[in-house]
């Protein structure tokens, strides 16, 4: 229950508080709040690692059947608003945003936000640059498609995340394939695909833009990264992630374009995390989370900007008037230096035994190695990788010059193998 007094700490209210969102408690407490987890789904998903509610105040499970029961719950504790842990909790803060009365983007556009289908259907109601795109249950109906769209395409889940089941196929084949993986599985959040989403490939190179927004005070742009990415098959597997200046010349147009994006989306409060192609014509969507960026580490950004987007969603969210004068109107990230995340790649498959940590510190003694983070404990499976989701280290970095960074790169992917020793067959 909350504390006795008129001198309650400002509270926040975390849905979901998976993944990225174990970065939001802390950034609360900082300034002085606390935070309430809200659990959306009965029981926690077995799909990805349960979040640590050690420091919240409390943990309310969401009745489904009253809504209105379970916003009486979370106002006995005076929330000044109600933020995303992860994807599935953007349409439930969404509702409970508005149930309680604290700023959020309105819950009847939430599957704007969710499904990529009707994101993008969304951009091009509005007039804005988006792909081609078809969703269908029926592979001979996305194969026609294809055919008439002009290879490549890419296929992929309707509302996962970390390129979880993408690929890009140049023909039939591959479509099939790719259809049939998607088709009856699971994607990373539970869910169950019932059907797939085809779009037009988008040929360019990738962009992250990472931004925090409040309503009457503009918007921050926490950073701009470009995607980095080899090719394994069909699938466009990331390498690395390297900050750009603020005023290198893509950055612009990218923020100018995600700026309608969000708009169009309404997408009017709190954090989002876009990826955007800059092709030939201009940029172009590929997707865009209205959370945080789940990539991002905030010591790391902290040692390369001059803040992190899980500080700046805390302060919109407890301080919006101190948010409002720190960073007027729509403004940009400054880059204080260098910094890239490596996401390693492996060609090995087995049960991991044991995570070697001499090796592991070898990698966190390199010069520029911020954090070094395995993906993988023993008792994991290691599998090639194809996707983010089976790339076994994370290594952020961040020094004085490109050189520096890219030096030690080579060098984490010449020693990462040593972090991981796989059970004998």
């Amino acid at each position: 229950m909350p504390p006795p007094g008129n001198h309650r700490p400002p509270v926040g209210v975390i849905v979901d508080g998976y993944s990225v969102g174990k970065y939001l408690p802390a950034a609360f407490e900082r300034l002085g709040a606390d935070v309430v987890h809200l659990q959306s789904t009965p029981a926690f998903l077995d799909s990805v690692p349960p979040p640590d509610l050690r420091p919240y105040r409390a943990n309310v499970v969401q009745d489904s059947s009253d809504l209105g029961r379970t916003a009486a719950e979370l106002a006995a504790y005076g929330p000044c608003g109600v933020l995303p842990g992860q994807e599935t909790g953007v349409p439930p803060a969404d509702r409970m945003a508005e149930l309680l009365g604290v700023p959020g983007n309105p819950s009847a556009t939430s599957a704007l936000r969710r499904d990529k289908y009707h994101m993008i259907e969304a951009l091009r109601a509005a007039g804005i640059r988006c792909a081609d795109q078809l969703k269908s249950d029926d592979l001979d109906e996305v194969l026609a498609w294809a055919r008439t769209t002009g290879y490549p395409v890419v296929v992929k889940p309707l509302s996962s995340a970390s390129t979880d089941m993408v690929s890009v196929c140049h023909d039939p084949d591959a479509v099939r394939a790719g259809v049939g993986e998607i088709l009856g599985s699971h994607d990373i959040f539970g869910r169950h695909n019932t059907e797939v989403l085809v779009q037009s490939f988008l040929d360019g190179t990738e962009y992250i833009v990472d931004i925090v927004r409040v309503p009457g005070a503009g918007r921050r742009v926490c950073g701009v990264w470009r995607y980095e990415k080899t090719l394994i098959g069909s699938r466009p597997v990331y390498d690395r992630d390297v900050l750009l200046d603020p005023d290198a010349p893509q950055v612009a147009p990218l923020v100018a374009y995600l700026d309608t994006v969000l708009d169009a989306l309404g997408i009017r409060f709190g954090a989002a995390h876009a990826e955007i192609m800059l092709t030939a014509a201009g940029p172009v969507l590929v997707e865009v989370g209205a959370r945080l960026d789940g990539l991002m580490d905030p010591g790391h950004h902290d040692s390369c900007l001059d803040g992190n987007q899980a500080d700046l969603l805390a302060l919109a969210c407890v301080r919006p008037e101190e948010f409002a004068r720190r960073y007027p109107g729509d403004t940009l990230y400054d880059k204080h230096r260098e910094g890239m995340v490596v996401h390693v790649q492996t060609g090995r498959s087995g049960v991991v035994e044991a995570v070697d940590e001499d090796a592991l510190a070898r990698i966190g003694a390199l010069e520029t190695v911020h954090l070094a983070t395995p993906r993988l404990a023993p008792g994991d499976r290691m599998r090639p990788t194809t996707d983010l989701l089976s790339s076994p280290l994370r290594v952020f970095l961040t020094g004085d010059s490109r050189e520096e960074l890219l030096a030690d790169h080579r060098r984490i992917r010449r020693m990462a193998d040593d972090v991981f020793l796989l059970a004998p067959h």
